[in-house]
């Protein structure tokens, strides 16, 4: 028998009928509710296509007993997540853990109280659907990261491919195919300007050969947008002036939506154009100028790189003026593998004497090239063996003085117009590695331990679980402010308040983690611990406060500035998120969100410093504080005391400070007993002490109006803040 709603269905098993129809009485008004009096048959709706959101379960039936029905539930991929609620006469210790150790998420028993039943079921369900709708966001994130990063693998394969070609003709035709690849697309032209003739031209493959079209620089839609330096993106090509449709008309091509874009060099010149058409799912997106851009910048490399090389090719010898003019070091081999230049970039990066570039100098390198790193030439000998290039990342250079220099070394082969061998080119890029990770580092923490960072290498760097106090802090109506000092004022308040705040944070041995607008992330006890991380937080906040107080009281002629500071004592996830090329050191986990959302709630109780109650169980030293609610923040199920910090106060600021934390703390005790005039007796002579602390103004508000209000039996005093 079923009883239909409009939402959530309840699967009763029991084999006493009045025990069924007692249950069935209590929930059928508001459920879908099911029956069965085996527990075999239980199993199989519970494994159907249509399985309940909730199970009843007896724990004593023939055949089969509750317990055995719920481990069997638990252990099936497809019904695992069906909450199950045992049904008893009566629980003891022994029986509510053996339930729960098998997966049951609560007990009724016998006889039914109705609003327990419906209370119980409720809760439940709404935890269900919690837990489904975050699976259901985590599924969705994680398909579009996976999309995000297949398009990534997709891109660098691509734009990999180009760096490599050096044929200016095959490099064209593989960005036009790459682009149509890219974008979905039926036709992709890429013409390039010819300085000279002010003409665009570009070669279209014709059957197994190739024609070179060209025109002037200012006709068309490609004409446009290399004259004007604007991208064009037409959805409907015929619907659009800019569009001649006699030239459809001539090739009886049909043309739908149009994407032209500029290709600019990394001087920020335009060189090209690039021109797409016929997005085959549609007219071309935003989304698709961000990647044709982005491919367009990577392109714009590569075609340079193929200019370069063309001429060289053409001249027979190597073009001095243009080796001087790279930033990265350039070493040219003959056949033989001897030297015949080095540019300026390749003397500096070897440490050699840039004034002079004489025979002494080549045999000095040549020497750290054959004899100190006889890798090297090992590597040439590969490349003039195969004629593709080679690339080693992130490679130690020794020189000549025993100092070794952290570089990239890419290495190709020079062909002449006939395709001969003629030598090979070694490409120098200086990373010095360890001096850039080490001034990166420097910036987020103490030179201390930056430098024992160093020392522990990468171990420490990779991702580890530790206990670590985080701490934000966020500046009080800040776009209210920004928007009466003006750009350049802001961005000066900004610089003198971070310095101040940083100073303290590493005084206190903090990592500052990062600026997000004008907050401040820091953390405590990471990457290494000092044993009193909770302590060093607060009291770098109480010193934040102070100092703010000053720095307020030198800006008399302006707004003075307030913040909120959110402490947080949890295990959090440290590392290195990205690469040793560019270090991110962070935290992440549900102790950084939690503290992020007690900074947040200051601003609901009118406080400065809040801590929870995982730092303040772990403080080593006395600090004045007030547990200031008990709270279920959004994105945590389980509800959090909260404390407020107050010794950055003084009489002035916080007057009969002592009098006014003992009335609040009895009138919190009548306000969780439901004693509401007791309440407002406390709280209102806090009050009369101290007329601006507004803690006790907002549970005097809230006492009058639950008096008026009342909440319902099952609250728990717990409130829920329903904002980040």
């Amino acid at each position: 028998m079923i009883l239909k709603t409009e939402r959530k269905k309840i699967l009763i098993v029991d084999d006493v009928p009045a025990n069924i129809n007692i249950l069935w009485e209590i929930i059928k008004s508001d459920y879908e509710a099911s029956v069965t009096t085996n527990g075999f048959d239980a199993l199989e709706i519970a494994e159907s296509d249509n399985p309940p959101d909730l199970i009843l379960l007896d724990i004593m039936m023939p055949e089969i007993d509750g317990y055995e029905v719920c481990r069997r539930l638990k252990a099936d991929e497809r019904t695992r997540n069906i909450p199950v609620i045992f049904i008893t006469a009566k629980t003891g210790e022994e029986d509510e853990t053996k339930g729960l150790s098998l997966g049951a998420v609560d007990y009724i028993t016998k006889p039914f109280s109705p609003a327990i039943v419906k209370a119980r079921i409720k809760t439940h369900l709404e935890v269900k659907q919690h837990r489904d709708n975050l699976e259901e966001l985590v599924r969705q994130r994680t398909e579009e990261l996976i999309k995000v990063r297949d398009e990534e693998i997709q891109f660098l394969e691509m734009t990999t491919s180009l760096s490599f070609e050096l044929n200016l003709v095959r490099l064209l035709a593989k960005i036009m195919d790459t682009t149509k690849e890219l974008l979905a697309a039926d036709r992709c032209t890429l013409f390039l300007f010819d300085e000279k003739k002010n003409e665009l031209w570009s070669k279209v493959a014709q059957g197994l050969e190739t024609s070179e079209i060209r025109f002037s620089s200012d006709i068309g839609i490609a004409g446009s947008v290399f004259t004007s330096g604007k991208t064009v993106n037409i959805p409907d090509a015929y619907n659009d002036n800019r569009f001649n449709p006699e030239v459809d008309k001539k090739t009886g091509y049909q043309t739908n939506s149009i994407l032209c874009m500029p290709v600019k060099n990394k001087k920020g010149s335009i060189i090209g154009v690039t021109q797409v058409l016929n997005k085959k799912d549609g007219p071309f997106t935003d989304s698709d100028e961000r990647r044709l851009r982005a491919f367009s910048a990577q392109a714009s490399i590569a075609l340079e790189n193929a200019k370069l090389f063309e001429d060289v090719l053409n001249m027979k010898n190597y073009n001095e003026s243009v080796l001087e003019s790279m930033s990265n070091g350039m070493i040219s081999l003959d056949a033989k593998k001897n030297i015949v230049k080095c540019n300026s970039a390749s003397l500096r990066i070897l440490r050699q004497n840039q004034e002079e570039q004489t025979t002494d100098s080549s045999a000095r390198i040549h020497t750290i090239i054959s004899k100190a790193n006889p890798w090297i030439l090992g590597k040439v000998d590969r490349v003039m063996e195969t004629r593709r290039p080679d690339l080693s990342m992130d490679t130690d250079l020794i020189l000549d003085d025993g100092s070794t220099v952290s570089i990239n070394l890419t290495i190709v082969p020079l062909l002449n117009i006939q395709h001969e061998l003629i030598g090979s080119l070694l490409v120098m890029e200086d990373i010095t590695s360890e001096k850039r990770l080490k001034g990166t580092i420097a910036r987020y923490m103490t030179q201390e331990v930056a430098d024992r960072l160093m020392e522990e290498g990468e171990a420490v760097l990779g991702g580890r679980t530790q206990e670590a106090t985080v701490m934000f802090s966020d500046i009080r109506s800040f776009t209210t402010i920004s928007e009466k000092l003006g750009p350049q004022e802001t961005v000066s308040l900004l610089n003198e308040y971070f310095t101040i705040m940083v100073d303290i944070i590493f005084n206190y041995k903090g990592t500052l983690d990062k600026y997000i607008g004008d907050a401040i992330m820091a953390v405590f006890g990471a990457p290494f611990s000092t044993g009193e991380d909770p302590d060093r937080a607060v009291k770098t906040a109480i010193d934040m406060l102070r100092a703010l107080e000053q720095f307020n009281q030198q800006r008399k002629s302006h707004d003075h500035i307030s913040i909120g500071i959110g402490i947080n004592t949890d295990e959090v996830l440290s590392g290195n998120i990205g690469s040793m090329k560019r270090m991110d050191y962070t935290v992440i986990g549900d102790g950084v969100n939690l503290a992020a959302r007690l900074e947040g709630a200051n601003k609901v109780y009118g406080t400065n410093i809040l801590m929870s109650e995982f730092t303040y169980r772990d403080l080593r030293s006395s600090y004045v504080c007030r547990e200031v609610d008990m709270v279920r923040v959004k994105g945590r199920n389980e509800p959090v005391s909260v404390y407020q910090v107050l010794d950055y106060h003084d009489a002035a600021s916080f007057p009969h400070r002592d009098d006014v934390l003992e009335l609040f703390h009895k009138g919190l005790c009548c306000y969780r007993l439901r004693e509401w005039r007791g309440g407002i007796e406390k709280f209102t002579r806090a009050l009369g002490l101290n007329k601006n602390d507004p803690v006790s103004r907002l549970y005097l508000d809230r006492c009058r109006f639950f008096k008026e209000n009342p909440p319902p039996d099952e609250w728990d005093g717990v409130w829920v803040m329903k904002t980040k």
